[in-house]
């Protein structure tokens, strides 16, 4: 097994024709945000990664492998939510109220001008559509925001306390939304979103 133990941020640095010759990896959020992981370039040699303890590996970023070869990073299509403002009875501004209320709950967003990403969750897509949002099943890329995480890469929580307790029966954290904020609402708006969707 060949092993990566170093990660060059969007290949930056690198000549275009050595980021066109390297072999590839594709791999979902759910792998990427690991500093540990085994996988098979598009050459067929077994990869071993080991970076530096919460760094994740973020679709364009390259892998230089022991041998002095690159590995470039391809972020897989996968299920995810997209969330958009209804134009007909809102704003963009209902965007920052759902990346907010995501926030408080420490799910990772992928923030966007005009939409936000979130991993599905049917409990999550209730309460956005409570709120006004339309919410719809994709199959893309998944990049969230890593900043919150502690570094501008990585996943982890850097080892900080946040001074809260998810203790059973602790008093919640950040606002309390009310009952209907996680189903139907009382009003009709008197228009479609398309809102069904499977798991």
């Amino acid at each position: 097994m060949l092993t990566a133990n170093k990660v060059m941020p969007q290949g930056k640095g690198l000549a275009p024709v050595l980021l066109k010759r390297a072999a590839t990896i594709e791999l979902d959020w759910d792998v990427r945000q690991k500093s540990r992981f085994d996988t098979t370039d598009s050459q067929g040699r077994r990869i071993g990664v080991f970076l530096p303890r919460g760094t994740a590996a973020r679709g364009g970023d390259v892998l230089v492998a022991e041998d002095g070869s690159l590995i470039r990073v391809i972020a897989a299509p996968q299920q995810v939510l997209v969330i958009t403002h209804c134009s007909e009875h809102g704003t963009l501004f209902d965007l920052i109220r759902a990346a907010y209320h995501l926030g408080n709950r420490h799910v990772p967003i992928e923030l966007k001008p005009d939409h936000l990403k979130i991993e599905p969750d049917h409990v999550l897509a209730a309460m956005l559509r409570s709120m006004h949002l339309i919410v719809r099943e994709a199959e893309e890329a998944f990049e969230p925001e890593g900043g919150a995480y502690g570094t501008d890469t990585g996943h982890g929580h850097g080892g900080h306390s946040h001074g809260h307790a998810h203790a059973k029966g602790a008093a919640p954290v950040g606002p309390v939304l009310h009952p209907d904020a996680y189903g139907g609402h009382g009003h009709d708006h008197g228009h479609e979103h398309d809102h069904g969707h499977s798991h």
